[in-house]
């Protein structure tokens, strides 16, 4: 499947595309509210913002994609690959917003807006978190093991057992 046949499904009320190889798909701006893309291949995909609020990719291979801007408040992308995917900007806000034992390993989320998000567990190895807004978001387990926080907004963040050797935690707790 191609983006192009994606986008005319999701027009005509389809919405449960599991398990579809979208790998360098194009979908920058796109509007899929509530589409369920679990274990979808989003690899490379360009989905800049691309409005996913709600929409379900857990277990998606999200490795390298380019989410800057994206709006995925409430989504759910528990155990999804997003290892050096570019989430600056994205807005990831929410309660339900479930990224818990997602790899983000030397994503960039610079700018992000993951304040309540759930990262428990998450991998977040060489991250890029500058000037993020993590307030309330729940890091407890997390590794941020060389993480740079400069500048990120860490009022009320659960830190439990979350693993910070060698990482730039100047942050503000403003």
């Amino acid at each position: 499947m191609d983006e192009h046949e994606l986008l005319r499904r999701y027009r005509a009320g389809e919405r449960n595309f599991t398990g579809a190889k979208l790998a360098f798909c194009h979908l920058t701006g796109s509007k899929l509210h509530g589409v369920i893309m679990s274990k979808v291949s989003l690899f490379s995909a360009r989905l800049s913002g691309a409005d996913l609020a709600g929409a379900d990719l857990r277990g998606a291979n999200l490795t390298g994609a380019e989410l800057d801007g994206a709006i995925l408040s409430g989504a759910k992308l528990n155990e999804a690959a997003l290892t050096g995917a570019n989430l600056a900007r994205a807005d990831l806000r929410g309660s339900r917003t479930d990224l818990s034992a997602a790899n983000l390993a030397w994503a960039n989320l610079g700018g992000a807006r993951l304040a309540a998000a759930n990262l428990k567990g998450a991998n977040l190895t060489g991250a890029l978190l500058s000037h993020a807004d993590l307030s309330g978001a729940d890091l407890s387990g997390a590794d941020l093991t060389d993480a740079v926080l400069d500048g990120a907004i860490l009022r009320g963040v659960n830190f439990k057992n979350a693993r910070v050797s060698e990482s730039s935690l100047a942050g503000t707790l403003r």
